[in-house]
Order: C-alpha cells, then structure tokens, then sequence
C-alpha cells in the first residue's frame, strides 16, 4: 500500500465521509445514499490494487469526504464542523484500540466476510446488510471505554433504521482509518501535516468536480 500524502489524503477523506454522513442522519435523519454505498462497500474492500480502489475507483465516490475534510480542518467555523470533527478524532483513536487487540480484528473480518453474501444478494444499502453491520460494531468496537457519543436530533436517533445506520458508518469510518494508518498516517500529522493535506484534499476535490460534470 502506497505511504504517500495522496493515498493519506484520501483514506482520510473516507473517515470524514462517514463521520459526515453519520452528523446528517442524526441530525436530519437522512444521508445521500450513493455516499452512503461508497462507505458500507469499502468495508468489504479487503484486497484492493490501491487506495481509491477502496471507495469504488473513482473520486466521485470519495467527493464528499474530500470537501468534508479540506471545509472541517480548516474553518471549524459551524457546530457541525465541530461535531465531524469529534467523530474523526474517536474513530482514529478507536482504530488504535482495535489495532492492539488481534482477536477483536479477527471476529470483525470474520463476520464481514459473513456479510459478503448478504451485500451481494441485497446490495450496499440494503435495510438486511445495515442492520448486519450495526450489529458487528455494536458487538465490537461499542465495548471499549471509549464510545462515540452522537449528537442530534433524539427522535431520529431513536429511529432503529437511524441507529443502524450510524453504526454501520462508524465501523466504515473505523475501516477508513485503518486505511489511513496503513497508508502511513498519523495524529500528529492532522496539526503538523494540516495545510498540505487540506490543500491536497481541495485539489482531489475540483478533479472530482470536474469528472462529476461531465
């Protein structure tokens, strides 16, 4: 897997996708679902040829985390950006839980394996395959210390087709992060690093927005 700021960049704007798409549910009780897809298919991307091949092999896929990321780290100006932002922070850091506990990771790929059939025969987005997916983070990541608290609109948080999104987005997140680790990305480097890869995600972006209008 290429260690570039290009592959980090867009592992990282699949963690703000989800996180984004999780902000819209609670908040307004509905996402776009064509990024919705992007998201619950990349965790069933376990042998790609390279990072974007992840989130389907185009950057239309992965547009919406690109303005996510490259809007959020750099204005932070709206209680929305702030909300994202939490989300990303505790999703990197579950990542780094989950990455020390071997036996954790193992029941997770099993289990989405097990999935794979029921993505094939439903497709992504599927109430069967959501449902699927919120019930192996809730049995996985929901037992650290650390839970994610999602803030929102209560009625629609309430909603168990909403609560099964949610978490289905979180464990995409959680997937989106190991990428970004795995592609050389590091905490420090969302201060150090954080022009660059804003910079980077705005240029990802207009390419993405171009291909988009044809």
């Amino acid at each position: 897997m290429s260690r570039s700021l290009h592959d980090q960049t867009l592992a990282l704007a699949g963690v703000f996708q989800a996180a984004n798409l999780v902000q819209q549910i609670a908040n307004n009780g509905h996402c776009n679902e064509t990024s919705l897809e992007t998201c619950l298919r990349s965790l069933f991307a376990t042998n790609p040829a390279t990072t974007l091949d992840v989130y389907g092999g185009e950057l239309t896929d992965v547009r919406e985390g690109l303005v996510t990321l490259s809007t959020v780290m750099s204005e932070q100006s709206k209680q929305q950006d702030i909300e994202v932002l939490r989300y990303v922070l505790n999703l990197i850091h579950l990542e780094s839980k989950l990455n020390r506990n071997n036996d954790m990771m193992e029941v997770i790929g099993s289990r989405i394996e097990q999935a794979r059939h029921t993505a094939s025969h439903f497709g992504y987005v599927h109430t069967n395959l959501i449902s699927n997916l919120a019930s192996i983070y809730t049995d996985t990541i929901s037992t650290f210390r650390l839970r994610i608290q999602v803030s929102g609109n209560p009625s629609l948080l309430q909603r168990d087709e909403n609560a099964a999104k949610v978490r289905a987005l979180l464990l995409a997140g959680i997937r989106s992060a190991v990428l970004w680790r795995q592609t050389g990305g590091r905490r420090w480097q969302l201060v150090l690093s954080r022009r660059k890869v804003i910079q980077h995600a705005r240029e990802l972006a207009e390419q993405a927005n171009r291909s988009f209008d044809k």
